[in-house]
C-alpha cells in the first residue's frame, strides 16, 4: 500500500489557516468533502473530534494523524496539511504541530485503516522526510517528497 493510493493531490494544502485542533479537522475535512471523498463534513468532523477525546492524535515531533471511520466515507482516503505557524494540538510532547495527515475510512475496514496509519507513521518517523515536507511550498513538492520516499522503500 502506497500513501499516494489514498492521498489525492486535491486533498493537500501547504498553507493551512487553522489555529486550533477543531479548525485543523474542519479545514482538512473540507478538502475531503470538496473532492467528493466524504459526503457529510459535519459528521466526519464530529467523529474525528470524538476520537481526539480518547487521546490526542498529535504523536509528537510536529506531527498529528487525526483518523476515524464512518459510513459516510466512500473509501479509505487522506488529506495532508502543512501549517507553517504550527498549531497547538495537545501533542504527546506538548509541542505545536506542523504536519497533519487526516485519515478516514469506511466502517468495517480496520485492516486497510491500520495499514494506512502504519504507512504514514513510517514515512514521518524519518527526520529528513519531515524536514522536506516542512519546506514544501506546493502540492507538487509534497507529492514529490512522498513519491521519492515510497520509491526508495519499495
Amino acid at each position: 500500500m502506497r500513501i499516494m493510493d489514498f492521498l489525492s493531490e486535491k486533498n493537500i494544502i501547504v498553507n493551512m489557516k487553522a489555529r486550533n485542533k477543531t479548525e485543523v479537522i474542519e479545514e482538512l475535512g473540507s478538502l475531503l468533502v470538496g473532492s467528493g471523498y466524504v459526503a457529510d463534513k459535519k459528521k466526519i468532523v464530529q467523529i474525528l473530534l470524538d476520537r481526539e477525546e480518547l487521546g490526542s492524535t498529535g504523536i509528537g515531533q510536529g506531527i498529528a494523524i487525526p483518523h476515524g471511520k464512518a459510513e459516510t466515507v466512500k473509501e479509505l482516503t487522506a488529506a495532508f496539511g502543512l501549517s507553517k505557524a504550527g498549531v497547538p494540538f495537545e501533542a504527546l510532547d506538548g509541542e505545536p504541530v506542523y504536519i497533519f495527515f487526516l485519515l478516514v475510512a469506511p466502517e468495517g475496514t480496520a485492516g486497510a485503516h491500520l495499514k494506512a496509519l502504519a504507512r504514514i507513521s513510517g514515512l514521518l518517523k524519518d527526520k529528513y522526510i519531515r524536514k522536506k515536507l516542512m519546506s514544501a511550498q506546493s502540492t507538487t513538492d509534497v507529492v514529490k517528497v512522498i513519491q521519492e520516499e515510497e520509491k526508495a522503500t519499495h
